[in-house]
């Protein structure tokens, strides 16, 4: 028989996604999709059990289908949809994972865990290194939200790795999750007509195409290639950084400089009003920004993403249309502007 894999978080787009890629690996025998809300989407020839991570039932899951490989991906920072709240979403990352792993614990049969975690956990603060490498200690923990949630599940998977060495344990730690299907908090912030930003920052940005998420959470859960290692921690992200500035001029956005306390007061109500989830984690991303490593990406797991930064942006803002300012009408303007100045002199001459 070929492996048995469970996927948690099948409701959202990019685990559908990645349970219709992992369906066409030849060694795969069979798929199981589970989720607390039925998807929208189609999960190919995957079987679909409604069922809560939160609750006992996972176990029953792992030992009915007598599942190998278990790949977690309901760790997220915002509900899916208009459903459920930030405190549903914290109980789902934690305890959630805390269900799931206690039942992969009592479940022989597990020999893989895939967790997709994120950079959130190193924070975002001023007197942070220039780079984060994956045993880089962040310089102020994060007090609350999405990022605490991921350090939460990351020392309970370390935990869980410890308790049973028989499994391979990769988790995979993304920058922000960019693409045509992208439903992070930051697309929903590149989303706005007009981008707060906070005055006097202009914070570096790194990004990962849905594409490379799902390619490389099929690295992780197959058998690792000669000479790679798939178990372990790994920054995820593509090459290269963007300043906030120049993603705002490639999306066509315009910026509005504010400063930090009017820029928290205006998350509170763009909040209230279920735009976005315009939380202070992000807030503190939009200042200070965020750049990892991914050498260990690299030469240990073997992935090289095959869009940079930049490339994964631009697929993101041709998926969303032209902004107020669209790029291309913004360098005409400037460009009769240029001709216009000097005929303009001259004539004063």
């Amino acid at each position: 028989m070929g492996r048995v894999v469970l996927v948690t978080g099948v409701a959202r787009q990019l685990g559908g996604r990645f349970v219709r890629r992992v369906l066409r690996e030849p060694d795969v025998d069979r798929v199981i999709g589970v989720d607390a809300v039925p998807p929208e989407h189609h999960l190919g020839g995957a079987e679909f059990v409604q069922a809560d991570i939160r609750q006992p039932t996972i176990g029953k899951l792992l030992a009915e289908y007598d599942v190998d490989t278990v790949v977690h991906m309901d760790i997220n920072g915002t509900p899916l949809g208009s459903r459920g709240s930030r405190t549903t979403v914290k109980e789902t990352n934690v305890i959630g994972t805390m269900q799931l792993l206690g039942a992969c614990q009592k479940a022989p049969r597990v020999a893989r865990l895939v967790v997709k975690s994120s950079t959130s956990g190193y924070g975002a603060a001023p007197r942070d290194p220039a780079v984060f490498s994956e045993t880089t200690q962040p310089k102020s923990l994060p007090s609350g939200g999405f990022a605490k949630d991921v350090i939460e599940v990351e020392g309970y998977v370390r935990g869980f790795a410890r308790r049973r060495p028989d499994v391979a344990v990769c988790v995979l730690r993304f920058a922000n999750v960019l693409g045509p299907c992208a439903d992070s908090p930051l697309a929903e912030y590149f989303a706005l007509p007009v981008l707060p930003t906070i005055i006097g920052f202009d914070p570096r940005l790194q990004f990962v195409h849905e594409d490379d998420a799902i390619e490389v959470l099929r690295i992780g859960a197959g058998e690792p290639r000669r000479g790679t290692l798939n178990s372990g921690t790994f920054n995820i992200a593509g090459d290269g950084v963007l300043l906030l500035s120049q993603a705002a001029r490639r999306l066509g956005r315009p910026t509005l400089p504010l400063l930090s306390p009017t820029v928290t007061w205006l998350s509170s109500v763009l909040r209230a009003a279920g735009i976005t989830d315009f939380s202070p984690e992000q807030i503190r991303l939009l200042t200070h920004g965020r750049v990892v490593d991914t050498t260990q990406m690299r030469e240990t797991l073997g992935f090289q993403p095959k869009h940079s930064t930049a490339a994964a942006f631009a697929d993101y803002v041709r998926s969303r249309g032209p902004g107020l300012l669209p790029p291309e009408a913004l360098a005409r303007t400037v460009d009769r502007l240029a001709a216009a100045l000097p005929a303009r002199a001259a004539g004063q001459n």
